[in-house]
């Protein structure tokens, strides 16, 4: 084992490298309860959810660990799994068949990317400044998400606002529905406020985010699991935690769920209807780029933050990463293990996988080589087994733990320099943006628009790369077919 994993050469032992995936584990470990809440929403068994996220996580962190050999954990991103179900499914309009049938895709165009020489193409074509944004722009949308799921967030619309009821133009003559108000559009004039403090389910998620918050400053280990735990166990008496566990959540089950979404991403519903419909085929495409976008500067960012300080990564392995296709540094082989991760859980039912920053909390307890990770994969294996306890925690639980990783993911802002105003408008366009309309699509897209616009009328379109500007007209030709069809 220790010849295997490089253990002398690169400065630990196996106690220390069992010990820091025991530590990654338990600070990333909160997505075994976010993920399937956040992607039920779409109509996806959750039992289903968590164990084809236990599946891809175990498999994209041992190729982590044996092939690569360094300490990154992987499971389905909390940025791209609201995105898949708030903008992808509940935005868009795409089956969540279809929805795993692009990330699907955008598993395979990663591939391809990472034993290429496109990865290089897209890392020097695309801004640092527009890959900072993303960062924090996802992290800006999560926080929101959050926010908005503890219903701590409420929203008033005056009648003259409102544009459509159940699909078709408002008219304030009808006051009738057959079947009820099932969807309500509104303009500029809705207005969003503070809830009022008078519902359980609110104080308990302000509560939750309270403990969170002060565990987090205090730098307690796996902070934000804790906060979900504590934060169900004082829902017990405010009445809002059901502490039944029904037989229907247990690992066979759960076995059993996943027969609906395996291989669904391949099925009439999924892939077999994505590109039936020509006018469709054009948002297709760009949703599959900002899920590939999204996906490889999300890993990418941690890999490079990481390991540069610590030595897991050197100068060199940045080099060859740039100019050298295949798997000629770990970077390759990490990032590879990354994109397989993201085409298994599409395969077997969940979003896209990536490298988990709080990875950084192993690395931090010593871990240096796939030990680490290694350790971490079979701890998620082990956890297949608490499937029943999805049942019990309460969505005030699972806010919280949104807030916080989306303030943490918001540490990118501190790299962008807007003060310059040239710098500070595609920036914006690309981050903030996302929470405003809802949509991580739309925010990449008017990141790279505006960015055109920028350096065309300061005389500096030349510093512009091809692929931007193609991208950007992809996305200009998208808005227009959809304003038309």
């Amino acid at each position: 084992m220790s010849k295997f994993f490089d253990l002398e050469k690169n400065g630990t032992k196996v106690s220390t490298e069992i010990t820091a995936g025991i530590t990654t584990f338990f600070a990333m470990s909160y997505i075994l309860f976010v993920n399937p809440e956040v992607l039920s929403q779409t109509g996806m068994p959750a039992q289903a959810v968590f164990l084809a996220m236990i599946i891809a996580s175990v498999t994209g962190t041992l190729v982590m660990g044996l092939f690569a050999n360094v300490p990154y954990a992987l499971a389905p991103g909390v940025g791209l799994q609201a995105f898949f179900t708030y903008t992808v499914v509940m935005s868009l309009g795409f089956t969540w068949q279809e929805g795993l049938a692009l990330v699907f895709f955008c598993g395979v165009i990663n591939i391809v990317i990472t034993i290429t020489k496109i990865r290089k193409m897209l890392i020097t074509a695309i801004p640092e400044t527009i890959q900072l944004a993303i960062s924090g722009g996802i992290g800006v949308f999560i926080a929101y998400l959050g926010l908005k799921n503890a219903n701590i967030l409420q929203f008033s619309s005056d009648s003259s606002s409102i544009a459509t009821i159940n699909g078709q133009a408002y008219n304030s003559a009808v006051t009738h529905f057959t079947h009820g108000v099932t969807s309500v559009v509104s303009n500029g004039g809705i207005t969003p406020s503070l809830t009022l403090f008078n519902n359980s389910s609110v104080v308990l998620a302000l509560i939750g985010i309270t403990i969170t918050v002060i565990l987090q400053i205090k730098k307690v280990p796996a902070s934000i699991l804790i906060g979900i735990v504590l934060t169900t166990l004082i829902g017990i008496p405010m009445g809002v935690t059901n502490l039944h566990i029904s037989s229907a959540n247990s690992l066979i089950n759960s076995i059993g769920a996943l027969k609906t979404t395996f291989l669904a991403a391949f099925s009439s519903q999924g892939m077999g209807s994505l590109f039936t419909n020509g006018h469709r085929i054009l948002l297709v495409l760009m949703t599959i780029l900002s899920f590939s976008l999204s996906d490889i500067f999300d890993s990418l960012g941690t890999f490079i933050g990481t390991g540069r300080r610590t030595g897991i990564f050197s100068a060199e392995d940045e080099k060859d990463l740039e100019d050298k296709p295949g798997f000629s540094s770990k970077l390759d082989r990490a990032l590879f293990a990354d994109s397989i991760a993201t085409g298994v859980g599409s395969i077997f039912g969940t979003s896209n996988i990536t490298t988990y920053v709080e990875s950084s909390a192993g690395i931090g307890a010593g871990g240096r080589t796939g030990l680490t990770s290694v350790v971490v994969a079979i701890l998620f294996l082990l956890s297949s087994f608490a499937s029943p306890l999805l049942s019990v925690i309460p969505d005030a639980a699972i806010a919280p733990a949104l807030i916080i990783v989306g303030i943490m993911m918001m540490s990118s802002f501190q790299k962008i320099n807007w003060s310059d105003f040239n710098e500070a408008v595609p920036a914006f366009m690309a981050s903030i943006f996302m929470a405003f309309c809802y949509n991580i699509t739309y925010g990449i897209a008017a990141g790279f628009i505006f960015y055109c616009i920028v350096k065309t009328v300061t005389g500096k379109a030349k510093e512009i790369h091809p692929l931007i500007w193609i991208v950007s007209a992809l996305f200009v030709i998208n808005f227009t077919v959809l304003a038309i069809a």
